[in-house]
């Protein structure tokens, strides 16, 4: 017994939206592509701020990536102190609270930046326990 395909009713199309043109769809594809790219550039300036006894640093204002992870700052900030991994180093956001090391730099400057700056205290002993 062979299936057989019976057409009854009138020709049915696919919708205009599921038949797009493939070049416009690659065109589209390539403009979110370099969109992204541009944001993964982006930089915000980061100013940091010593707290209690640690060393006060010459240039505290910094452009970073603003996709970044927030142990991207803590290791840059460590390099820019001469400090190695076994010397302690607390870093709070605007006094307030310690960041997650894998938040980025853009979730955390959107959310708490200050005059268009996000401000990174950063402090030898944990200031806040």
């Amino acid at each position: 017994m062979a299936l057989t395909n019976h057409h009854d009713g009138p020709d049915r199309s696919l919708p205009t939206w599921v038949t797009q043109d493939t070049s416009e769809t690659a065109e589209e594809a390539l403009k979110a592509l370099q969109t992204y790219k541009k944001k993964d550039g982006e930089k915000v300036i980061v100013r940091f701020k010593a707290v209690g006894n640690a060393p006060i640093m010459k240039q505290n204002f910094f452009k970073i990536t603003s996709s970044n992870r927030f142990q991207a700052v803590i290791q840059f900030l460590r390099k820019e102190l001469g400090y190695k991994g076994n010397e302690p180093l607390h870093t709070y956001i605007n006094l307030a609270f310690s960041p997650a090391p894998d938040d980025t730099v853009a979730n955390l400057f959107k959310s708490f930046q200050t005059d268009n700056h996000l401000i990174v205290n950063y402090s030898t002993t944990a200031a806040w326990g």
